[in-house]
């Protein structure tokens, strides 16, 4: 049998955006979510009431009242919602998304981003739903809202998203005198995401690529060199290495792979946010953010 999940209403209010008191209020005066009771009388929600508050909240967000809201059935709910869309396409992805995540929901997840294809493209698509959606994850994450498997399986879809459109590029014939990228993450950081879609920006741009995904001892690199002049490795920090600090991080790359060949180091994610770049050899670089790689890399092309 299985176990339905259950949320608190400090649960409801981090996904919503809807204070508690104010939902307990909205119970009260208009009867608009009816939770279940411990046994010490603390309230339960279940996904359902979930879905229905995350709707709510959509129309309550864009200046309907809850007054007007709690008079419609879920149907008209849903009528009204639609009929709001088209100037809230990416607000209402989100909620979409959210949903999908914690009903296990694919066809949710696949035809959500169908209709937004229609009008945005990938880049736009990952810079207006995806990483607003991954900042909010990653915020419930940290209030214990959300559990593993809620977020490894909306992440999971997310990262396929992303290998099928870097798939559509490598089709591409890229020039073999532009520089090769080789992407990887060092060892014990395993949050793919970023480098994944640093992975499609840099096919974009028509660059040469060599993937080598996660948990890559800076020793490994050097089997790289051996084959391919004119490299920059690109790393992507979200957590801190176990073993070490990234400025340790930084010392150890510079001993044993920055041998003054032609290649160099890029590197990305929160970790490099305190890093002091006066104090990193010249052929280390700080990106600090996709937009700003997109930069660096019409860049690199004119160069």
């Amino acid at each position: 049998m299985s176990v339905e999940t259950k949320f608190s209403i400090k649960d409801l209010e981090n996904l919503s955006g809807i204070k508690a008191h104010t939902i307990r209020i909205w119970e009260k005066r208009y009867n608009l979510l009816s939770p279940e009771r411990t046994n010490t009388n603390i309230r339960e929600y279940s996904v359902c009431n979930l879905k229905k508050l995350l709707n709510v909240a959509f129309l309550y967000n864009n200046g309907f009242k809850i007054s007007k809201i709690a008079a419609l059935s879920e149907d008209e709910i849903i009528e009204e919602i639609e009929n709001n869309i088209s100037e809230n396409k990416e607000e209402h992805a989100i909620t979409a998304l959210k949903t999908a995540m914690f009903e296990f929901n694919y066809p949710l997840f696949s035809n959500t981003l169908t209709k937004l294809e229609e009008t945005k493209d990938f880049r736009a698509l990952f810079f207006d739903v995806f990483i607003p959606l991954l900042n909010e994850l990653g915020t419930l994450w940290h209030t214990g809202t959300i559990d593993p498997a809620h977020e490894h399986f909306i992440s999971e879809l997310i990262k396929q998203k992303i290998i099928v459109n870097i798939e559509a590029l490598q089709k591409n014939k890229n020039s073999k005198e532009t520089p090769t990228f080789c992407l990887y993450l060092p060892y014990h950081e395993v949050h793919e995401i970023g480098l994944l879609y640093t992975h499609y920006e840099i096919l974009k741009a028509g660059f040469n690529t060599i993937y080598l995904g996660t948990n890559i001892p800076i020793p490994n690199l050097k089997h790289i060199l051996k084959h391919h002049k004119n490299i920059i490795f690109l790393s992507y920090f979200t957590i801190t290495p176990k073993t070490s600090t990234l400025e340790e991080y930084i010392v150890e790359y510079s001993n044993k792979i920055n041998t003054g060949k032609d290649q160099s180091l890029w590197l990305m994610g929160r970790e490099t946010e305190n890093i002091d770049e006066q104090a990193i050899p010249a052929t280390i670089s700080i990106i600090k953010n996709h937009q700003a790689l997109i930069l660096e890399l019409k860049n690199l092309k004119k160069s």
